[in-house]
């Protein structure tokens, strides 16, 4: 949707709509306020209470369907006669669901189209007459626009309705062949891959690391009641600044990655409240900037044609991240005994997360060559 909406300013639109996850961290006091008032039970009643809100909130979502408007000249006499007899030919056969527009160009030779001998056109009538007597079979016709458009389809009205699921089966599969074999796609997987894998474990271990130093939990609830904050602006400087086009947004994403590396690497030296606050405003000011440009750098990459089904795809792989991550760094817990091994893992994973970033100039001159 934000795609859709918001093409000069994306990546300040997509911070302000990810702005929201930053102050619902700032709500942790109250989260524990109410643990310790009506029990974990409770607070999950209220909880799922609050989430049953999104359902009218997301009725309000519309797509965008804009008109696009140009200026059609008069027709020549040759496109006439072409327009009427496909007209003729193809009649009842067209799906009166699609909306999609025949242009048919004017011919190289204007002299030949506007001659008064027309011998041309009877062999074109007696095709189509041949055309519009064959039977009809399942025939699904993939219709590509020239800027790379996939998924719109001109179907034709058949006997059988197996060829529109087969076709639209087929369909998928090619999308998703041709995303796993575009270089620019698996540059972007990869590092979403990594730096999801990366971002939860400090938001599940951080009060148990604070814990573990002594810290009280209601100050360890302000540590991240503070980050919620840092990251939300954040989120927004980042994206005014990307939208300043001073360089390429995936350097901006690349220098945030590497910064959030290396701040986990030096979470094992924060001991005490300070230091631990310290902490968790550098890393917040950082996983802010990289999370506002998300989607402006896959935008960047990919286009925004293949965009819709390349971020699918791409949630999908690093869906499998998140899944795994905080069970990995609990595991690393529970064998050394110290949660400073967890947040190495997490800087180790977002330094390899900015790896794929490095790769993107060969990647187009590999598309400069083809």
């Amino acid at each position: 949707m934000i795609v859709k909406y918001f093409r000069r300013y994306l990546a300040l639109a997509n911070a302000i709509g990810r702005s929201g996850m930053g102050l619902s961290v700032m709500l942790t006091p109250l989260v524990q306020f109410l643990i310790e008032m009506y029990s974990w039970q409770g607070f999950l009643l209220i909880y799922g209470g609050i989430m049953l809100n999104l359902i009218p909130s997301s009725l309000l979502l519309r797509p965008v369907h804009k008109k696009k408007t140009r200026d059609i000249g008069p027709k020549s006499e040759g496109q006439m006669v072409v327009l009427s007899m496909f007209r003729e030919a193809f009649k009842g056969s067209l799906n009166k669901t699609c909306t999609r527009e025949l242009n048919i160009l004017d011919p190289p030779n204007q002299e030949c189209a506007k001659s008064d001998n027309l011998q041309q056109s009877d062999n074109l009538v007696s095709i189509i007459h041949k055309f519009s007597e064959m039977p009809q079979k399942n025939t699904c016709v993939d219709a590509y626009k020239n800027d790379n458009q996939t998924g719109d389809q001109i179907c034709i009205r058949s006997n059988e309705g197996k060829s529109r699921v087969q076709s639209f089966i087929q369909k998928q599969c090619h999308l998703v062949v041709s995303h796993l074999k575009n270089p620019f796609f698996l540059i972007f997987t990869w590092s979403f891959l990594f730096s999801q894998l990366a971002y939860f474990i400090p938001t599940f271990h951080l009060a148990a690391r604070a814990k573990t130093l002594g810290i009280d939990p209601m100050d360890t609830a302000y540590i991240i009641l503070v980050a919620g904050i840092v990251e939300t602006v954040s989120l927004l400087v980042s994206g005014w600044i990307a939208n300043q086009k001073w360089t390429k947004t995936y350097h901006y994403h690349k220098t945030y990655l590497i910064l959030c590396g290396l701040t986990n690497l030096l979470c094992p030296l924060a001991t005490t409240f300070p230091l631990l606050m310290s902490y968790s405003v550098t890393f917040a000011i950082f996983s802010g900037g990289y999370l506002a440009l998300l989607i402006p750098v896959m935008v960047d990459l990919l286009g925004v044609a293949r965009f819709h089904s390349a971020l699918g795809l791409a949630s999908f792989i690093s869906g499998f991240g998140v899944i795994v991550g905080p069970p990995i760094a609990g595991w690393l817990y529970d064998y050394t005994q110290t949660y400073a091994c967890s947040f190495i893992m997490t800087g180790i994973c977002f330094l390899v997360s900015s790896i794929s970033l490095f790769l993107e100039p060969l990647a187009q001159k590999w598309r400069h060559e083809i």
